[in-house]
C-alpha cells in the first residue's frame, strides 16, 4: 500500500501540471452543478412554467412524481436529466488522467525506469488507476453536495428535496459513480497499453462515454425510464464489468514487452 500511495502522489504532481486535465477536472463539475441550479431557479421563479412543462414529459415519468405538484414534477423531470450527466464525470475525468498517465510516460520515456523498480504490475496499475479515479469521484460527490445545498437555499419544495435524496440518486452518485470510474480507468489503461500517442489514447478511451450518452438520449425521448430499479441493475452490471475489465487491463499491460521492445 505504501508503494501505491507514493505512486499516486507522483501521478498527481505530474498529471495536474497538464492544463487539459485541470480544465476537465474543474470545468465539468462547475458546469454540471451550475446548470441544474439555474434551471431550478428559472422554473421556481415562474409557477406556470412547471405546469406547462409537464406536458413535455414522457407519460412513464409520472409514476416517479408521487406526492409532487405539477410544477415540482416538471422540475424533478428536468433535473433528473442531469443525474445522467453527473455520471459522465466519473467516466470522462479518469479517461483524461489515465490515458495521459501511461501513454504520456511512454512518449517521454519515463515509464521504463518505473517498470524497472521492484513494483508489481498490480501495484503499478492500482496506483495509476486510483490516481485517476479518486479525483473524479471526489469531484462528482462534491458537485452533488453543492447542488443539494444550492437546491435547499433556492427554497425548492420539501417534496422535491426529498426526491433528490431518494435511493435512485444516492445509488447513482455514491455507488454507480465510483463503479463507472473504475470501468473508465480500466478501459483507458487497456487503450494506453496498446498505443503510443497521448491524443490517440484519449480519443479512443473517450468512446467509453457512448453507452451513457445513449441512456441519456433514451431517457430524454421517453424510451427509457431512469428509476431506482434501473440504477440498481446498472450497479450490479458494472460490478461484473469492472472485474472483467480489470482482469483484461492487467493481462494486456505487458511490462516485459515495454522494457524490451519499445521504440
Amino acid at each position: 500500500m505504501h508503494k501505491i500511495s507514493i505512486l499516486m502522489r507522483k501521478e498527481w504532481s505530474e498529471v495536474f501540471k497538464n492544463r487539459l486535465v485541470l480544465g476537465t477536472v474543474g470545468f465539468m463539475p462547475l458546469m454540471l452543478t451550475a446548470l441544474p441550479l439555474v434551471l431550478l431557479r428559472v422554473m421556481g421563479g415562474d409557477g406556470g412554467l412547471g405546469e406547462v412543462g409537464t406536458g413535455d414529459m414522457p407519460a412513464s415519468f409520472a409514476q416517479l412524481c408521487e406526492g409532487l405538484s405539477g410544477a415540482e414534477c416538471a422540475q424533478y423531470f428536468f433535473v433528473t436529466e442531469f443525474l445522467l450527466l453527473y455520471m459522465l464525470m466519473p467516466l470522462m475525468i479518469p479517461v483524461t488522467i489515465a490515458a495521459y498517465s501511461i501513454v504520456g510516460e511512454k512518449s517521454t520515456r519515463t515509464l521504463e525506469p518505473l517498470l524497472a523498480t521492484p513494483i508489481t504490475t498490480i501495484e503499478l496499475l492500482a496506483g495509476k488507476g486510483l490516481a485517476a479515479a479518486l479525483p473524479a469521484v471526489a469531484a462528482t460527490w462534491l458537485s452533488f453536495g453543492v447542488f443539494a445545498v444550492g437546491a435547499r437555499l433556492l427554497g425548492v419544495g420539501p417534496g422535491l428535496l426529498a426526491k433528490l435524496a431518494d435511493p435512485m440518486w444516492l445509488i447513482a452518485i455514491f455507488v454507480v459513480g465510483p463503479l463507472l470510474a473504475v470501468a473508465s480507468v480500466s478501459f483507458a489503461v487497456m487503450i494506453s497499453s496498446r498505443v503510443n500517442e497521448p491524443r490517440v489514447a484519449e480519443q479512443l478511451a473517450g468512446l467509453v462515454v457512448l453507452p451513457l450518452l445513449l441512456l441519456f438520449f433514451g431517457q430524454v425521448s421517453g424510451l427509457i425510464l431512469l428509476d431506482s430499479r434501473l440504477v440498481l441493475w446498472m450497479a450490479l452490471g458494472l460490478t461484473v464489468l469492472d472485474a472483467v475489465l480489470l482482469a483484461f487491463a492487467v493481462q494486456l499491460f505487458q511490462r516485459e514487452s515495454i522494457l524490451t521492445r519499445w521504440k
